[in-house]
C-alpha cells in the first residue's frame, strides 16, 4: 500500500521554510509556474498585513523532479524568507542570545502554553514556529498534490462564504463564479466581497481582527475512497483533522455539518434513483459526498472556521511570563483578516489528504501504473 506524507521546518523570521513530500509517484508532470500561482494566492487578500508587502513567495524544487516530472524519489521544495536579511542576528543559529526577549503572551495564541512546555524563556522560540508563515510550505506541498489529482481527473477548489458576520448570499450561484472571475478575499458574491471590505476596513480602524468561515470542495473524486474499517481510515476524520490542524481553524463541517441538528431523517439523507443507464444519482448532497467514512462519489463539502487573529494593535491584557506583572500583549507584524489565505491552506490540505487516499486505494510506484488500477476499479464499480 502505497503511503504520502509530508513534513515541513522552518520559522516565520528564519532562513526559509522547507516541504519534503513522500510517496508521490514517478511520472507526476509538475508546473513550477502553477504552483507559484497557489504561492500568490495564499499572499493576497484585503485585509493582509506589512509581512505580506515584503515576502514574494517563490517555491524552489530541490529534489525528486527530473526535466519536469517527478521520479519517485522524495521532492523537497524551499520557500526563501526575504525578511531574513533583517533577523540574521536575532534569529541565528550560532552565537549568544541577540535582541529583546519577547515575555508578553498573546491570549489566542500558542504563546504562554508553548514556552511552559518547551521551558524556553523567550517566546520569540514558540511564536516563531506557531506562526501561520509556516502554511507556507503546505501551500506548496498541497499544490504538489492539485497536480497529481489534475491527471487523475479530481480537482479541489475553494472561496470565501463568511467574514466578520457577512454570509454570501447562495453559495451554489457563487461556486459556479470560481475560476472565471478575481477576488481578492476569494468571494465570489461581489455585493457580499464589498460588504466584508468595509468590516475589514472598520477592523482595522479599531486595532481589532476578523474572523470568517470558508469553503473547500472536490470533484471528479470516485466512490470509494477511506474505509468504514478502523476509525483512523474513515476519510471524513482525516479531512476534518487536516483543516483543525491549520492555525486559527476552530470548528469543521461536512456537507450540511451542524445544519443536520435542524433536519428530520426525512429531509437529511441524499435519496438515491437510477437514471435511464440504471446508474445511481442523487437529487441532494447533504452527506457532502462522504457516507460511512468513505466519498461516496459526489461532490465533497467542507467548511471551516477560522477565528480572529489573536495578534491586534490594541492588545489584550496579559501577563509578563518574566516580570509576572499584568501587562498588554505584545504586538507582532500581522494581518486584520486572513480567511482567505487560510481557504488556500484549506484547498492545500483537502487535496493531500485526497492524493494520499487515491494513492492507497489505487497504488503503484509509477502513475502508468495507478491510472491503470483506477481505470480498472471505474470499470467494476462504474461501468464506464
Amino acid at each position: 500500500m502505497g503511503t504520502l506524507r509530508f513534513l515541513t521546518a522552518g520559522e516565520s523570521h528564519g532562513k526559509c521554510l522547507t516541504a519534503i513530500v513522500e510517496g508521490l509517484p514517478a511520472g507526476v508532470r509538475i508546473d513550477l509556474s502553477e504552483m507559484n500561482q497557489d504561492m500568490v494566492r495564499r499572499q493576497q487578500g484585503y485585509g493582509r498585513g506589512g509581512r505580506m508587502k515584503i515576502e514574494a513567495d517563490c517555491v524552489e524544487i530541490l529534489s525528486g523532479v527530473r526535466f519536469g516530472e517527478t521520479t519517485g524519489a522524495p521532492v523537497t521544495l524551499c520557500i526563501k524568507n526575504k525578511d531574513w536579511e533583517n533577523w540574521t542576528e536575532r534569529m541565528s543559529v550560532e552565537g549568544g542570545p541577540a535582541g529583546e526577549l519577547v515575555t508578553a503572551a498573546r491570549p489566542g495564541h500558542a504563546d504562554l502554553t508553548g514556552i511552559k512546555k518547551y521551558a524556553r524563556k523567550d517566546i520569540r522560540d514558540i511564536l516563531e514556529r506557531a506562526s501561520a508563515r509556516e502554511t507556507a510550505g503546505r501551500v506548496a506541498a498541497g499544490a504538489l498534490a492539485k497536480q497529481f489529482l489534475k491527471v487523475c481527473g479530481m480537482t479541489v477548489v475553494s472561496q470565501v462564504i463568511n467574514i466578520g458576520g457577512v454570509h454570501i448570499a447562495a453559495a451554489e450561484t457563487a461556486r459556479g463564479q470560481i475560476g472565471r472571475t478575481l477576488s481578492e478575499l476569494n468571494c465570489y458574491d461581489a455585493a457580499a466581497e464589498e460588504k466584508m471590505r468595509v468590516k475589514i476596513r472598520s477592523a482595522k480602524a479599531e486595532g481589532d481582527t476578523l474572523g470568517g468561515i470558508f469553503e473547500v470542495f472536490a470533484q471528479g473524486i470516485p466512490a470509494g475512497l477511506g474505509s468504514y474499517i478502523q476509525w483512523d481510515r474513515r476519510l471524513d476524520a482525516r479531512l476534518a483533522g487536516a483543516l483543525m490542524s491549520i492555525q486559527a481553524i476552530k470548528g469543521v463541517e461536512i456537507g450540511e455539518g451542524f445544519g443536520y441538528a435542524a433536519l428530520p431523517g426525512s429531509l437529511a439523507h441524499d435519496e438515491m434513483f437510477y437514471d435511464a443507464e440504471h446508474r445511481v444519482y442523487r437529487k441532494t448532497n447533504h452527506a457532502g459526498g462522504i457516507e460511512g467514512g468513505m466519498s461516496n462519489g459526489e461532490e465533497i463539502v467542507l467548511r471551516a472556521v477560522m477565528k480572529p487573529i489573536p495578534t491586534l494593535m490594541k492588545p489584550l491584557h496579559s501577563v509578563d511570563i518574566q516580570s509576572h506583572e499584568a501587562v498588554l500583549a505584545c504586538k507582532e507584524r500581522s494581518d486584520v483578516c486572513a480567511v482567505s489565505a487560510a481557504s488556500v491552506v484549506g484547498e492545500a490540505m483537502t487535496a493531500f489528504v485526497l492524493a494520499e487516499a487515491v494513492i492507497e486505494k489505487f497504488g503503484g510506484d509509477a502513475m502508468t501504473d495507478l491510472l491503470a488500477g483506477m481505470k480498472s476499479y471505474k470499470e467494476r464499480v462504474y461501468g464506464e
